[in-house]
């Protein structure tokens, strides 16, 4: 007698198109084969990292005490110290997911790297960081993290001319994402007329989800309890649902069709942000709410784990939803939630995050390479 069939949700999700990545990276992770493990048991085919996950894992074990000694003994800067630090573990993701790079020709088994978040008012500063981290890293699954603010428009594009594969990250509003995936093309469009192959070039679009709904949540207590109790924990979702439909109609434009012809392959929606901050939510609604084919979700493990321990494939949840999510915003409009001032300051207070969290691990790494100086240990 045969036994019964496991029940694995990630791998349903998996089979509904979504490609299920993971939002952190550490040395620990890496040197333990945990991250082998994930991409074997739990069907794992990217890895997302941040300021604030390198910051986590600095101030976690004792991994990187030898590298740093060796910084120190160099006598390396801080900055140079946390380059050095980041990439190599990134490329050290790399090579673990390089398999699945292959595999999949190059649609997953990729590892995302940000550039240093204080430039990200600044384009030229930031397509320069991008190519020093794709020269730094050295490896084809690579993805720079660029923040999709006005003035990252032009990097994008830079970049994506110059055969850099982006992650463009940070992205909260309908229209900033249908301006990134304009820089997307217009970046392609140049990368061709120089020469290169465009199946070589790879992007995803990181469209922000819980910080949303955690806004909009606090403004509509504000507004009064007639709006709260039937509007909140909706507006994440309709968001980024309609951020799906504009990816559909822009697959079928004759702009979009042309480059595909060339051997471009789409930009994909990825839905980041993705661990509920709500604690009355449930753990694994934005996996649930948005299934689809052709995206991508980076999960924190606690989501990851929660989604394979009881979370529910159920399909498609995105495609025929854009009316109702259409009317949901339209409903928070007559509440009195202005949609744009809310993602506005989303974005600045994402990348002042961001920024902190440099800041943390700078100074972590500062104060590790004085504690390791030769002189110190003398």
């Amino acid at each position: 007698m045969t036994s019964p069939t496991k029940h694995d949700p990630l791998a349903e999700l998996s089979a509904l198109g979504v490609a299920i990545w993971l939002d952190d990276l550490s040395r620990e992770l890496l040197a333990g084969g945990e991250l082998e493990a994930l991409i074997k048991d739990r069907h794992v085919v990217g890895v997302t990292t941040n300021p604030t996950i390198f910051a986590s894992a600095l101030s976690k074990g004792d991994r990187y005490d030898a590298q740093l000694r060796e910084l120190a003994d160099r006598g390396a800067s801080a900055e140079a110290a946390v380059l050095a630090v980041t990439t190599d573990d990134v490329r050290s993701a790399c090579d673990v997911l390089a398999p699945v790079y292959d595999r999949t020709a190059g649609l997953d088994g990729c590892v995302s790297i940000e550039v240093d978040p204080r430039l990200a008012r600044d384009a030229d500063a930031t397509i320069k960081m991008a190519r020093r981290l794709r020269d730094t890293v050295g490896r084809d699954n690579l993805f720079v993290k660029i923040p999709g603010t006005r003035e990252g428009l032009a990097a994008i594009t830079q970049a994506i001319s110059e055969g850099i594969s982006v992650n463009v990250t940070l992205i909260f509003s309908l229209e900033r994402y249908r301006a990134v995936t304009d820089a997307y093309l217009t970046g392609l469009e140049r990368a061709s007329e120089a020469g290169l192959e465009l199946a070589g070039i790879r992007s995803v679009a990181s469209f922000f989800v819980s910080r949303v709904d955690t806004e909009v949540d606090a403004r509509l207590d504000r507004a009064g309890p007639g709006h709260a109790a039937s509007l909140r924990g909706q507006a994440a979702v309709a968001n980024a649902r309609l951020a799906y439909q504009a990816f559909g109609e822009l697959s079928t434009s004759q702009r979009w069709q042309a480059l595909a012809r060339l051997g471009a392959r789409p930009q994909r929606p990825l839905w980041a942000s993705t661990g509920v901050k709500n604690p009355a939510y449930p753990d694994t609604m934005y996996v649930t709410d948005l299934a689809a084919p052709g995206t991508v979700n980076t999960m924190p493990g606690t989501t990851l784990a929660a989604f394979a321990d009881h979370g529910r494939a159920v399909g498609d949840t995105i495609s025929g939803s854009y009316h109702d999510a259409a009317r949901l915003l339209g409903e928070l409009k007559a509440a009195g939630i202005d949609f744009d001032d809310v993602t506005d300051q989303l974005e600045r207070e994402g990348l002042a995050k961001f920024e902190a969290s440099w800041a943390e691990l700078t100074a972590t790494i500062a104060a590790e390479l004085e504690r390791n100086h030769p002189d110190a240990r003398a």
